[in-house]
């Protein structure tokens, strides 16, 4: 079984983890929380997680190889599910909070298995293999609100015990899976880091890279964060706002299966600027109304605008890198976008519950416009590598 498919399939088994976070965070949070204004608190926390591994989790893989920081990672991942089920069980926020943070920090290690994947194939096939890996999460897409779904209400009174405690099994699974990868240790050449940081982040193609990048990611999640709960304080059910969140996360994952060969064929900016245009439309829609067809449109809509934003501006930070930088400039790059996004998870969780999901929605176009200024300025000043077009 090659390196790809199994990153592939560690993908789906360890996407569940971050569908189930963001399908009972905000509820359980709403259900333990001391007061409801810190009700997605859970979700910016485990947002948070992320962002605070990924530099520690990139110098792991840069001394003793990716294989050692996605073991570690998943480690995380069925502490996660263990410290969540306590929390659950002894009605304690403060350690839901806890569980949510390494849930973070097992995210963002999973999220570094598209740049493995794309390491070991000619640079011709990194997008391919970029998008390879992330079709993966369209089964996470369904294990994760099917495990909700079936396994909530299996410990009464504890809704979700019993969720938490299959997504630590699940993630034990994905640990056996990652331990056939086999990845070739970092070289003298690449321990010795190559160019000074500050000459790499200058590049403007690497800054519209985080920008759009960070402006994907914290849309999205910015977006799916408050949809659950939106949709639990309008009086739709739990099990809607589950289905809502599979077909958004399958919308998350599904197009790689072409996002690689559009990249291949149009470019990074224009793929990402396609991104923009749909989160834009699922802002819209959201916009239009508040009942179950609404909020699932806008949730699919953002899953595919995500993906072509996020895995675009992937494949641009790829172009800025040499060899023996990349594991430095790829955990930089997911520390940026992480560090915004989880500014932008506690913006939301408040914004939710001090002004209504309207406002959540209207303050999304500011972020919108700022990416949008960032690719026309790389497509008026320097012509797409590729293509020798702007």
């Amino acid at each position: 079984m090659g390196n790809v498919l199994r990153l592939a399939i560690a993908q789906a088994l360890a996407g569940a983890n971050s569908t189930v976070i963001y399908a009972t965070g905000a509820v359980v949070g709403n259900m333990l929380a001391p007061s409801k204004a810190l009700a997605t608190l859970p979700i910016s926390i485990f947002v948070v997680g992320m962002a605070a591994c990924t530099l520690p989790a990139g110098a792991i893989a840069h001394r003793h190889g990716r294989r050692a920081a996605f073991l570690a990672g998943t480690g995380c991942g069925v502490l996660t599910g263990l410290l969540a089920t306590l929390a659950v069980v002894r009605a304690s926020f403060w350690l839901f909070c806890v569980a949510m943070f390494l849930g973070g920090v097992y995210a963002a290690v999973v999220l570094s298995f598209r740049f493995a994947a794309a390491d070991g194939v000619a640079p011709e096939r990194r997008p391919r293999a970029l998008s390879a890996v992330m079709a993966g999460g369209v089964l996470a897409g369904i294990i994760g609100p099917q495990l909700v779904t079936h396994t909530m209400n299996l410990w009464p009174p504890y809704l979700f015990a019993a969720t938490f405690l299959a997504q630590a099994a699940v993630a034990a699974v994905s640990a056996f899976v990652l331990l056939g990868v086999r990845l070739p240790m970092p070289t003298a050449e690449e321990m010795s880091g190559g160019r000074p940081i500050g000459s790499i982040v200058r590049q403007p193609r690497f800054v519209t890279a985080v920008i759009c990048g960070v402006v994907s990611y914290l849309l999205m999640n910015f977006l799916m964060t408050a949809a659950p709960l939106a949709m639990h304080l309008c009086g739709l059910p739990q099990e809607d706002a589950n289905l809502g969140l599979q077909w958004h996360v399958i919308a998350m994952y599904a197009p790689s299966f072409f996002t690689g060969r559009l990249i291949a064929r149009l470019g990074a900016p224009r793929v990402v600027a396609a991104g923009l245009v749909l989160i834009a439309a699922s802002a819209v829609v959201g916009l239009a109304g508040v009942d179950v067809a609404h909020f699932w449109l806008t949730l699919i809509l953002l899953g595919v605008g995500w993906n072509f934003g996020f895995v675009g501006a992937s494949a641009l930070v790829l172009e800025c890198q040499r060899p023996e930088e990349r594991t430095r400039v790829q955990s930089l790059n997911d520390f940026l976008v992480f560090g915004t996004m989880a500014a932008g998870s506690f913006f939301s969780g408040s914004l939710l519950a001090s002004h209504g999901w309207d406002v959540v929605l209207w303050v999304s176009f500011f972020p919108l416009a700022a990416a949008v200024a960032a690719l026309a300025y790389v497509a008026a000043s320097r012509p797409d590598r590729r293509t020798g077009r702007a």
